[in-house]
């Protein structure tokens, strides 16, 4: 079913369908309902930062990129600050592989991205200020500049795999969940560290949350289809193959099932997606 048809008739107003018809119409009709929704709920409100977490694949960039067209549509300036562009550089992973374990060169756990620096940007935003936010190639694999994001901006949306996560119960993470675990982290120390990174500058991120979205894959089976549709979509030399991208998931694995038992729970709007990638189920608007 679309978004709209999930809520109450009450909350699709024709000022929101108006919204809708504006967006850019290339994109999913679904996503397009859903940023006209989240969009009217925020509009005036003291949600002044918003988290939207969910596994890879799901369309979290998707939908920021709509949100922000649907908040100006409504006059107000948003800011959409990706986890992604906060990874460390490849440098610093490698010298973090070299002192706390080799796993942490691979980007995207927990503890792999300038958290601090993110925190710094959402409040500098929040002040008023314009700041200037990194920009990550994953071709690449690092850094390779920078944009500005000028001042004004009167609701910030930090959008990331891992938004929201808390750590997961210690008793879990004693046994491995996959290839990965079982070959390269057989004794824990790896996922214990990732873990802890949640309870600490994750967790800090988390209390400047004001409302937390998060986007429901319906397994880890489909995380890695969507992520293997993503790559087929980037330029041929820098394309992650069938068996690299399932590598490459296993280091999400872990998190992204305790995130849908955990987050499925608790986050303030859960968008269930089904394995068609289609909105199933919204709670919380």
């Amino acid at each position: 079913m679309r978004p709209f048809q999930l809520v109450e008739e009450q909350i699709v107003s024709q000022r929101t369908r108006d919204c809708f018809e504006s967006l850019d119409k290339a994109a999913p009709i679904e996503y397009r309902e859903l940023a006209s929704l989240l969009a009217r709920r925020w509009i005036g409100t003291e949600l002044t930062t918003i988290g939207i977490g969910g596994g890879q694949g799901c369309g979290k960039s998707t939908l920021c990129g709509l949100v922000e067209e649907a908040c100006a549509f409504f006059g107000e300036k948003v800011a959409v600050l990706s986890l992604d562009d906060f990874y460390l550089t490849r440098k610093q992973r490698l010298s973090l592989s070299n002192e706390v374990h080799g796993l942490l060169a691979t980007r995207g756990p927990p503890g792999t991205h300038d958290i601090h620096q993110l925190i710094c940007a959402v409040r500098s935003l929040q002040n008023g200020n314009s700041i200037r936010v990194p920009i990550f190639d994953k071709g690449l694999d690092d850094r390779t500049g920078s944009r500005l994001i000028e001042p004004g901006v009167i609701r910030v949306i930090v959008e990331g795999w891992c938004i929201g996560a808390r750590p997961e119960p210690l008793a879990r993470l004693s046994k491995p969940i996959n290839t990965l675990e079982s070959d390269l982290d057989p004794n824990g120390d790896w996922r214990t560290w990732v873990n802890d990174q949640l309870d600490g500058p994750y967790g800090e991120l988390r209390s400047v949350l004001k409302e937390l979205v998060f986007i429901q894959v319906p397994s880890i089976e489909c995380v890695r289809k969507w992520r293997l549709q993503q790559e087929s979509e980037r330029p041929s030399h820098l394309r992650m193959d069938e068996a690299r991208v399932r590598s490459f998931v296993e280091h999400y694995e872990r998190l992204t099932f305790w995130m849908l038992e955990d987050l499925g729970k608790r986050a303030d709007i859960v968008v269930e997606l089904d394995v068609s990638h289609d909105v199933a189920k919204l709670r919380g608007l």
